[in-house]
C-alpha cells in the first residue's frame, strides 16, 4: 500500500437545497412528495463533540438509494465522514487526516474502514429524510453514549472491484484507493449470504497482532500494528413512538440520539503511513 499523493484537502459537500422545513426538538415529518424525485434530503445540525467544541454536521438521506451519510470536520481538520448503505448491508467510514507538512508528511492521508450494517444500528433512510428541526442554531447533544466498538482490520479491499461491494466506496474512498480495510467476519458474511465476488479481498500479514504499536516504532520504513480512533458524535439511532387517543396504535413521532466511538487496529507496511499514532 502506498501514501494517497499530494493533494488539496476536499471541502465539505456543498449543501444541496434543504428539502426539510427544520422544528426542534427533531420531529419525523410529512413524507417529501412525488416530484422531489431522488435528490437526497440534507439536513445540518450543530452538534457537542465529546471535547466540547462545537461543530456541524451534515446528515443526507438518499431513500430510494436507501442510503444515509454523515459528515462533519474535528477541530483539528480532520473531515471524518460516515456512509450507510442498507441495500448491501454495509457502512463505510472515512476519516481525511491532515498531514504537518514540516514533518515531510503528505497535506492529507485518507483511511476507509468498511464493515457490515446491522439495520438496527441508526434509523431507516426513509425515516431519516423526513427529520426536521426548528432552531438550526441548537447545539445537538448526544442522549445516548454506546459502548466502545473495538474493531481489528485484517483484510484490504481492491479498489478498483470496491463498487462490487457497495456503489458508495468508488465516492467515498476515492482518496484512500490503497488503504480501505475490512475484517474477515465481515467478508465471510458479504461472500456468503450476498454472493460477494471474494476476489477483491486480501488478507493482511497475519504477524500484525505480534508486531509492536506504530507509536513504539523509530524507523519510518518499519511495519507496524496502526491504530486510529473516530467518534460519530450525534446521529439517529432509534425511533420514539407515541400514543395519542386518537390512533389505536403507536406511531413514529421522533427520534432517539446516540453517539459512538469506534477504534481500528490495521497493519500498514510502513511506520510513515501511520504517523498520527505517537506512543501513548
Amino acid at each position: 500500500m502506498r501514501p494517497p499523493g499530494r493533494r488539496d484537502v476536499p471541502s465539505a459537500r456543498p449543501a444541496l437545497p434543504l428539502l426539510l422545513l427544520l422544528l426542534s426538538p427533531l420531529l419525523l415529518g410529512a413524507p417529501r412528495s412525488a416530484d422531489a424525485g431522488s435528490v437526497p434530503a440534507e439536513l445540518r445540525v450543530r452538534v457537542r463533540l465529546p471535547d466540547g467544541q462545537v461543530t456541524e454536521e451534515s446528515l443526507q438521506a438518499d431513500s430510494d438509494a436507501d442510503s444515509i451519510s454523515l459528515e462533519l470536520r474535528k477541530p483539528d481538520g480532520t473531515l471524518i465522514s460516515f456512509t450507510a448503505d442498507f441495500k448491501k448491508d454495509v457502512k463505510i467510514f472515512r476519516a481525511l487526516i491532515l498531514g504537518e507538512l514540516e514533518k515531510g508528511q503528505n497535506q492529507f492521508q485518507a483511511l476507509c474502514f468498511v464493515t457490515r450494517l446491522q439495520h438496527n444500528e441508526i434509523i431507516p433512510s426513509e425515516a431519516m429524510a423526513k427529520l426536521r428541526q426548528k432552531n438550526p442554531r441548537a447545539v445537538r447533544q448526544a442522549e445516548e453514549v454506546r459502548s466502545l466498538e473495538q474493531l481489528h482490520m485484517d483484510v484490504a479491499v481492491n479498489f478498483s472491484q470496491a463498487g462490487l461491494l457497495s456503489p458508495h466506496l468508488r465516492n467515498v474512498c476515492a482518496e484512500a484507493a490503497e488503504a480501505i480495510y475490512t475484517r474477515q467476519d465481515d467478508v465471510r458474511f458479504w461472500t456468503e449470504q450476498r454472493g460477494v465476488d471474494g476476489s477483491m479481498f486480501e488478507a493482511l500479514p497475519k504477524e500484525h497482532m505480534e508486531l509492536p504499536r506504530c507509536g513504539q516504532v523509530r524507523d519510518r520504513g518499519k511495519p507496524c500494528a496502526c491504530h486510529y480512533s473516530l467518534s460519530l458524535a450525534w446521529y439517529p439511532c432509534m425511533l420514539k413512538y407515541c400514543h395519542s387517543r386518537d390512533r389505536p396504535a403507536p406511531y413514529k413521532c421522533g427520534i432517539r440520539s446516540c453517539r459512538k466511538n469506534y477504534s481500528f487496529d490495521f497493519y500498514v507496511p510502513q511506520r510513515q503511513l501511520c504517523l498520527w499514532d505517537e506512543d501513548p
